[in-house]
């Protein structure tokens, strides 16, 4: 039998993007933090596709501009094309970025894609046909991640020219891109809206959540019992697990491992089926796979122990578990050293 998944049925493997769900069973209620009774929710369009991109990238050639009266950074890369930062970098410029009239500045050549309010960087990398990945290693973004109205951003120049259609076909997610490309743009001087603290209110999938500055606890088991059955690392067959499978009943209760904020509450993997994932500060990250119901939602702060999710069989598990993951920045690391030893 299909898992309701954030009030909708999905099948057990992947689950259609294009057609509607059926309609699903009222699920009962699963008390959570505070003895709070929550219900499954439902599953909001994904902040990653609340705005769409046209890639309509300015490609320009390296060249030398020479600084004007008046000049900032900000006013040459409109005049270029070129990033802001990127020009900051090629000519070893430090914060706060000061220039004179007269100076000359090499500018960096390439596509440069002029991000708008409320696009992601995942969906200005699907736009493009290139992994979100490299953008963010040819631009060298760091946490948080959020984009800013008017930055320009650098689109690595070999991707293979492809419709639309082609394009989204062949653009696939992962971990990475969901916690490094899915908060959408704001305003230059914009700040990330705050979290709210009850699954009741739901922020808008335009706006980008802040996140904790510091981790505020460590980390517990995310399941009461269980028995892992796959460990971190390589498989037997070669193939690399950025986590650990516990083997739990249907519909155990999945809770927070620690303190943190909601930055993903979806489906959009398709192997890894109902899926949250928290940010908890100091550059950690949690992960929870395979989930048969959401109990939270994207923007939502929570505390360590809370119900975020009942186990199910959904993505490719072919049994009912959990796929937990602990990463520092973008690296995975093994959960089983951040736990206390059962």
């Amino acid at each position: 039998m299909p898992m309701a998944l954030a009030g909708c049925l999905i099948p057990q493997r992947e689950a259609p993007r294009t057609a509607p769900p059926p309609p699903a069973a009222r699920p009962e209620p699963v008390r959570g933090q505070d003895d709070e009774q929550v219900r499954a929710l439902p599953a909001p369009a994904p902040a990653w596709e609340a705005r769409s991109v046209r890639a309509d990238a300015r490609v320009i050639a390296d060249s030398i501009y020479t600084v004007q009266r008046g000049d900032s950074l900000r006013r040459i890369a409109e005049r270029t094309g070129a990033g802001s930062e990127a020009i900051a970098r090629v000519n070893a410029l430090a914060p706060p970025y000061t220039i004179y009239p007269g100076q000359r500045l090499s500018i960096p050549g390439g596509r440069w894609h002029l991000v708008r309010s409320g696009q992601t960087g995942i969906g200005i990398a699907r736009a493009y046909g290139v992994e979100w990945s490299r953008v963010v290693d040819a631009n060298r973004l760091e946490e948080p991640y959020i984009l800013r109205v008017g930055q320009r951003v650098l689109i690595p120049g070999d991707a293979i020219p492809r419709s639309a259609a082609e394009r989204a076909a062949a653009f696939t997610l992962d971990i990475d891109d969901l916690v490094t490309g899915s908060q959408p743009a704001i305003a230059e001087n914009a700040a990330p809206a705050r979290p709210v603290a009850t699954a009741r209110r739901v922020l808008p999938s335009t706006a980008a959540v802040a996140e904790p500055t510091r981790a505020s606890s460590g980390f517990v088991w995310p399941v009461a019992g269980g028995r892992v059955v796959r460990r971190f690392g390589p498989g037997a067959s070669g193939e690399r697990n950025d986590g650990i499978k516990i083997a739990v009943p249907l519909e155990t209760p999945v809770t927070a491992a620690a303190d943190g904020v909601v930055a993903y509450a979806g489906s959009d993997i398709p192997s890894l089926g109902g899926l949250v994932i928290l940010k908890h500060g100091g550059r950690l990250t949690s992960v929870y796979g395979h989930a048969g119901q959401l109990l939270v939602q994207r923007g939502q702060s929570v505390k360590r122990g809370q119900t975020i999710a009942l186990s199910g069989d959904t993505g490719a598990a072919n049994r009912p578990e959990l796929h937990f993951e602990i990463r520092d920045g973008r690296t995975p690391v093994d959960p089983i050293s951040r736990l206390p030893r059962r």
